[in-house]
């Protein structure tokens, strides 16, 4: 660009001295104006063609044009920044209760409870909460006939030795342990039925819901027991160790016998039910503080807003029963060599 001014100031040199009755039109756009400027007569420096030509080139030849490129780029910037900041402003100037939008930019709509007051959860909604049954019986035992019921029952019954040694009397951490490993099964048992039902385009028989509705049911007693309790380093440790060999040994179990499988589990919640028992025989005894009830317990059961400790393991202690009567039912229509979908499931039982 300099190199075509110096050119055109070359020519107009010469043009200049040529001839001085030639005219000149020059159109210069300094200080916001348009001058005509004509040759032949008397002009002052400033209005020169020379001196015009000489003023744009020196201006030219002072700002170039990198630098420009960097001024503007710095204006956006701050300009974006403002806009930002302006933003941020308008987001803080709102109510801190205000509703997030969704995934596509749809509010979600505000939801209550029964006596309108909000909902506090995300991970349940209220049309999924329930009141536990607790006339189940809780005393039904599955007796062992077959050598596959007995390999069940007793390998359960070696498991139990390890955790009585280390928790001892301590049930908040047993029950968060064992809340660890029950949650596991279901997940396993839909996952693998899922995984059959798609594989060979077939029905399910309502198992794969029934199966993961119990996952989330076991997973919501952990989520309870977690606010009851609070674990040591070394259990969240032993936590991490014990599901990860649990889930990859039911796995491979279900994969080779899910009526082995069911079994096993049928038996694992009826110790479940004997150690929510013995904790509640602590609580009514004074060993144990009947505190009050955490309010996700409250509103996942749908207990009464004074509710206690004891009214959470009572919950808990039915909903086990109930995966007892499942498992083992489960694991009958097995043995009668049958398939699940044959069975209904018993699903909406919440």
């Amino acid at each position: 660009m300099n190199r075509l001014v110096s050119n055109s100031i070359f020519m107009m040199i010469r043009a200049s001295s040529s001839s001085s009755s030639m005219t000149f039109s020059i159109s210069s756009s300094i200080n916001g104006g348009s001058r005509i400027l004509a040759s032949g007569g008397v002009s002052s420096p400033e209005t020169h063609p020379l001196s015009v030509l000489m003023t744009v080139f020196r201006r030219n030849m002072t700002s170039s044009p990198s630098s420009s490129l960097k001024e503007r780029e710095n204006k956006e910037i701050e300009t974006l920044k403002e806009r930002e900041n302006k933003e941020i402003e308008k987001i803080k100037e709102k109510d801190d209760d205000s509703v997030v939008s969704s995934y596509w930019s749809i509010p979600r709509n505000e939801i209550t409870k029964p006596d309108g007051t909000k909902w506090a959860w995300n991970c349940f909604m209220p049309w999924e909460t329930y009141e536990a049954d607790l006339s189940i019986d809780l005393t039904k035992h599955h007796v062992p006939k077959t050598f596959a019921d007995k390999f069940a029952c007793r390998t359960v019954k070696l498991l139990r030795i390890p955790t009585d040694i280390f928790f001892k009397r301590r049930y908040g951490c047993r029950a968060m342990m064992l809340e660890t490993v029950a949650a596991v099964p279901g997940m396993v048992g839909g996952m693998l039925l899922h995984l059959r039902s798609v594989r060979r385009f077939e029905q399910s028989g309502g198992w794969i819901k029934a199966l993961l509705e119990e996952a989330e049911n076991e997973r919501m007693h952990l989520m309870t027991m977690v606010e009851l309790v609070q674990p040591r380093w070394y259990e969240r440790l032993l936590v991490l160790v014990v599901q990860g060999i649990f889930f990859n040994c039911y796995f491979v179990l279900y994969l080779a016998s899910p009526k082995l499988a069911h079994r096993v589990v049928g038996y694992l919640e009826e110790e479940a039910i004997h150690s929510y028992t013995e904790y509640l025989k602590d609580i009514e005894s004074g060993a144990i503080e009947n505190v009050r009830a955490p309010a996700i317990a409250i509103d996942y059961w749908r207990l009464p807003k004074d509710a206690t400790l004891k009214d959470v393991i009572t919950v808990i202690r039915a909903d086990e029963a109930h995966h007892r009567d499942v498992n083992h039912f489960a694991s009958d229509v097995h043995f009668q060599g049958r398939q699940l979908k044959e069975a209904p499931a018993p699903i909406g039982y919440r």
